[in-house]
Formats: structure tokens, C-alpha cells, sequence
């Protein structure tokens, strides 16, 4: 039978002698009942992960942790070999149950006057804390119930079983700041809300850091007057903006502004200014245009699958040779838009949802409208030759003057019944 020595990862002190039988889950049972923790780890004298009960060996020197990363136990011999206070270039911190390990002087160098600075800074070379470190110490002192003045002594003395500083923060916004401190770059990964980062940097006294957040999440908004916002105005607010979060520009004024060819996927333009807009090209599938102002912007080949432009006003626009066909089956709705006199000759528009939209004097000249919704349409002086009406629903729809000159399909009465 193999025995073998079961230790807390990180320490070397109260061992326990146990048996091996089993599975390698039968022995994180006994570890747990011998040790008085919750084991899910084991790891040997280098730190290596078992997996497996047959890689242990007869009289093997084990660790058992609680899902934490193994720490040497000779970092702990180390720490309480030497005098306390004494300096130690290497640190590890434990920011909100996350290890950190890095130097003293990182946390030292970079920002003197920050409050991680004053925290692990040798003591017999502290210096006056600056007035905004000492509100942050303040105000981390009442919440530990601490008058010691000293920013050494709100954490630095607090530390887990393990030896790693304790600090009660989010680590997810303070691995920036670390990151910021070891080369001096800030990079902040697009999973990460920069206005958390901006708060840690805030809480730590870190001002130069603070201003560089402040202005990147100045630029990646667009400005808050009603001034038209420009082309390089915008694709610096796209670039800025996580390809996954929503991007909202209900009410926006782009009035005139270029934005053709730009991908505008499932963007909100709801209410948006976009009268004279150049949009040519621009791929618009699945965007929000409701109540949105197109008045005489240019659509010309521009992507509108599953579009929404429900209430929209387009008078006077260009829409030539637009794609509103989704192959997926989701269908454009353009239902009550305002699209007198628009040009849209040469679209695809099979199954389009055109009901009660106003389409007087435009152009629809060789149109594939297949199965689209025009009941109640005002369809008056539409040049609608050459186009494609197969199933679609013309009833109740206005087609005084309307031209039906070479039709592709012939028009059954039972569409255009009022």
C-alpha cells in the first residue's frame, strides 16, 4: 500500500500522513476530512498537477488546494525567515481572490505618488501622500475601521494564507492598471468596460492613467450637439465600439454626411438624421431606420436586407439597383414610409412589406417585387413597367396613373381588388 504526505498548498507545516486507495477522488475525500478544506486539487513538489492516481508515487510529498494555483511553500519559508517589513522584490497579490504576482518595484516606480505606491513602498523612504491619495487612503481606512495613517497599513499587513497581499478590488478592471504600471501602455481588452478600468485607476490615485481613460471614452462617443457628425467622426465611434455590443444612434444627425460603403449591420438610425446622406453601397442588412429622415439621400446599391423602415421618410431618395432580398427568408419592411418620387428602378424587392407606404411618381421600372405587400400602397403615377407582381398584394392600393408596361407576369384581379 502506498502512503504518502499531504500538505495546504503553499505551506509545509501540519502534514498528514494518509493512504492510498482508489481513485484520485477518493483521496481529495481523505484530503479534505485530514486537512479540514475543501480539496479539488492535488499538486507534487514542482507544482505539478495530478490528474491521475497512478502518477503517485510510494512516500510522495503532496499539496492539496481548493482549486487556487499551486504556491510554492518556499516562498512561505522564505517570507517568515526574513525580518518583518523587510524587502522583498517580488510580490503576489490577491485582488479579489485573483494572484498577482509582480515587483515592488512596478507598483513603486511607474506612479510614486499613487496609492499602490504608498501601499508596498519601503517604509523608511515614504514620502507626504498627495491630497488625492490621502482622500482614497481616507476613505479605505473608514471602510476598515482603521486610523492607522499609513497606506501600508489599510492593506499591506493583511495578507492570505499564502502570503499574497490582500486587496479588495475587482480584478478584472485592475489587470490594466498592472499592465499600465509594468510597460506603460494602456491596453484593455474589448471585453472589458473601460469606464470600470477608469474607476480602479481613479480609486488607486493613478491621474495620468485616469486622464488617457477619460479621453478614450470621450472619443468613442459621438458628440452630444446637433451638429452633423462627419464620416471620420463616425468610423472613429465604430472602430471604438465592441462588434458585439449595440450600437445606438437613435436621434443622430448625419446630415449629409458620407457613409457609403461602410458596414452598417443591425444598427440602430432610429429617428437618426439622414437626409442627403450618401449611403451608396453601404451595407444597411438588418439596421434600424424607423421614423429615420432619408429625404433625398443616395441608397444607390446599397444592402437593405431585412431592413426596417417602418414610418420612414425617403422622398426624393435613390434607391437604384438596392438588394431587399434575405435569402434567410427575413423580409424588409417598409410599411407607412414616405417614398414619393423615389428612384428604386432595378431593385430586388421579392416579398418586401410596402403596405399603406406612399410611392407617388416614383420609379420602379424593372423591379422584382414577387410576393410584396403593397395593400393600401399609394401607388399613383409609379412607373412600375417591367416589373416583376407575381403574388403580389396590390389590394386597396391607389394605381391611378400608374404605368403596368411590359409586366413580366400578368396582373390577376384578385390582387388589385379593392
Amino acid at each position: 500500500m502506498r502512503r504518502v504526505t499531504l500538505f495546504v498548498n503553499g505551506t509545509s507545516k501540519n502534514g498528514k500522513v494518509v493512504a492510498v486507495y482508489g481513485t484520485l477522488v477518493d483521496l481529495l475525500s481523505v484530503a479534505s476530512n485530514k486537512l479540514g478544506i475543501k480539496a479539488s486539487c492535488l499538486y507534487n513538489g514542482k507544482g505539478g498537477l495530478i490528474d491521475d492516481i497512478a502518477l503517485i508515487r510510494d512516500d510522495d510529498v503532496l499539496y492539496v488546494s481548493e482549486g487556487d494555483p499551486f504556491f510554492d511553500p518556499q516562498n512561505e519559508a522564505k517570507a517568515t525567515s526574513e525580518p518583518h517589513g523587510a524587502h522583498t522584490d517580488w510580490l503576489t497579490l490577491n485582488i479579489g481572490g485573483r494572484l498577482f504576482t509582480t515587483t515592488r518595484s512596478t507598483l513603486v516606480s511607474k506612479e510614486p505618488e499613487s496609492m499602490l505606491a504608498h501601499m508596498f513602498r519601503d517604509t523608511s523612504k515614504s514620502q507626504p501622500l498627495g491630497a488625492h491619495v490621502a482622500l482614497r487612503l481616507r476613505e479605505a481606512l473608514l471602510l476598515n475601521g482603521s486610523l492607522c495613517p499609513l497606506a501600508s497599513d489599510v492593506w499591506g499587513n493583511k495578507q492570505d494564507r499564502h502570503g499574497a497581499y490582500l486587496i479588495d478590488r475587482s480584478p478584472e478592471y485592475f489587470e490594466p492598471i498592472l499592465n499600465y504600471l509594468r510597460h506603460g501602455q494602456l491596453i484593455i481588452n474589448d471585453s472589458i468596460n473601460i469606464r470600470g478600468v477608469l474607476e480602479e485607476a481613479r480609486f488607486f490615485g493613478i491621474e495620468p492613467l485616469a486622464d488617457q481613460l477619460e479621453a478614450a471614452i470621450k472619443s468613442s462617443q459621438p458628440p452630444d450637439d446637433h451638429s452633423p457628425i462627419s464620416r471620420k467622426e463616425f468610423v472613429r465611434f465604430l472602430l471604438a465600439t465592441p462588434t458585439k455590443s449595440e450600437l445606438r444612434c437613435q436621434g443622430l444627425n448625419f446630415s449629409g454626411a458620407d457613409l457609403s460603403r461602410l458596414d452598417l449591420r443591425y444598427i440602430n438610425f432610429k429617428m437618426a438624421n439622414l437626409s442627403r446622406c450618401n449611403l451608396t453601397h453601404a451595407n444597411l442588412c438588418c439596421s434600424n431606420l424607423e421614423r429615420a429622415d432619408l429625404s433625398g439621400a443616395n441608397l444607390d446599391g446599397a444592402n437593405l436586407q431585412g431592413v426596417k423602415m417602418l414610418c420612414s421618410n425617403a422622398e426624393g431618395a435613390s434607391l437604384k439597383g438596392c438588394n431587399f432580398e434575405d435569402p434567410s427568408g427575413l423580409k424588409a419592411n417598409l410599411e407607412g414610409a414616405n417614398l414619393k418620387g423615389v428612384d428604386m428602378e432595378g431593385s430586388q424587392m421579392t416579398g418586401i412589406n410596402l403596405r399603406v407606404a406612399t410611392l407617388k411618381n416614383a420609379k420602379l421600372k424593372n423591379c422584382n417585387l414577387r410576393g410584396a405587400t403593397l395593400a393600401g400602397t399609394d401607388l399613383e403615377n409609379c412607373d412600375l413597367s417591367g416589373c416583376d407582381l407575381q403574388e403580389a398584394n396590390l389590394r386597396g392600393s391607389n394605381v391611378k396613373g400608374a404605368i403596368f408596361e411590359e409586366m413580366l407576369t400578368p396582373l390577376h384581379m384578385s390582387q388589385s381588388v379593392r
